[in-house]
């Protein structure tokens, strides 16, 4: 079904049509025989959705004056109709197109489509301290707990992620978040090389970005206040001697499931020094 598309273009669809975007519906004596894809968004989102034209080359397109990005109609989405919508026309998780998305790029869409990054604040004023927690959440209140929750299964055998099922009174009243600084930092991990090029998006995407923006507002209102964040161990720049311990195990024959947990880091953490040490040829 997706041979023409590359399985970078294949992730980013499959989330992009689950979160923001739709298919349009064909209505009786429509002139029209086939489906297309449509995704309304605003003025400050412009860049992302150019980031997706970008990835997709070619499939979609921008109409500037309604703020929508678009694709022509074609066989192809009259195709994938049936898997994202029901008998009703509302939308449905695409159970059997699920196992396709592997790749950082379908949490990175999902995400910065339907997601944010929340920073709850706990301030000590006896101390003088602020405790910053971040968590991610995915707003995906309109399918049922009992798709989120297959989806969550998914997130988790394949990213190493695991997300909790949490209330919301809109829609069907369920969304997923994290509900750890260690789950939040390793979600950021896993997209960070792939919405590196989406600078718009690194309030959520980008918690360096993001952090010196709440301790710039923070210091304005609390000068003398320290910013402290929670549990941040596994998100900290890799040390030399961290640096050079990982190079051994690689060496070693460890798997890179067996090196993160051995260093205490998330698995896509891993993935990606390591990229970056091939890249200056260390390995």
């Amino acid at each position: 079904m997706f041979h023409e598309l590359n399985e970078i273009q294949t992730n980013v669809l499959i989330a992009s049509i689950i979160a923001d975007g739709e298919l349009t519906k064909l209505y009786k004596n429509s002139r029209r025989k086939n489906n297309s894809y449509r995704e309304h968004y605003g003025e400050k989102q412009k860049e992302y959705r150019e980031w997706k034209v970008n990835v997709m080359n070619g499939l979609f397109y921008i109409t500037p004056k309604s703020y929508t990005l678009r694709s022509a109609s074609s066989p192809f989405f009259t195709c994938l109709y049936e898997y994202f919508y029901n008998c009703d026309g509302h939308k449905t998780l695409p159970h059997t197109l699920i196992s396709e998305c592997t790749l950082p790029e379908f949490l990175a869409v999902l995400y910065m489509d339907d997601g944010s990054l929340c920073i709850t604040k706990r301030i000590n004023h006896n101390k003088k301290k602020i405790y910053l927690t971040p968590q991610i959440y995915l707003y995906l209140q309109n399918y049922p707990s009992e798709e989120l929750n297959l989806l969550n299964i998914h997130i988790k055998n394949t990213f190493q992620i695991n997300l909790h099922l949490a209330k919301r009174k809109d829609g069907y009243g369920t969304i997923l978040r994290t509900t750890s600084v260690q789950e939040t930092f390793a979600f950021l991990d896993i997209i960070k090389e792939v919405t590196l090029d989406c600078p718009s998006m690194f309030y959520k995407t980008n918690w360096k970005y993001r952090y010196r923006q709440e301790e710039e507002r923070l210091k304005s209102k609390f000068p003398n206040y320290e910013i402290v964040l929670t549990s941040s161990n596994r998100y900290k720049n890799y040390s030399s001697e961290e640096t050079e311990r990982l190079i051994l195990l690689k060496k070693q024959g460890q798997t890179d499931k067996e090196i993160a947990e051995t260093l205490g880091r998330s698995y896509w953490s891993v993935v990606y020094k390591l990229s970056e040490l091939r890249k200056m040829e260390l390995i």
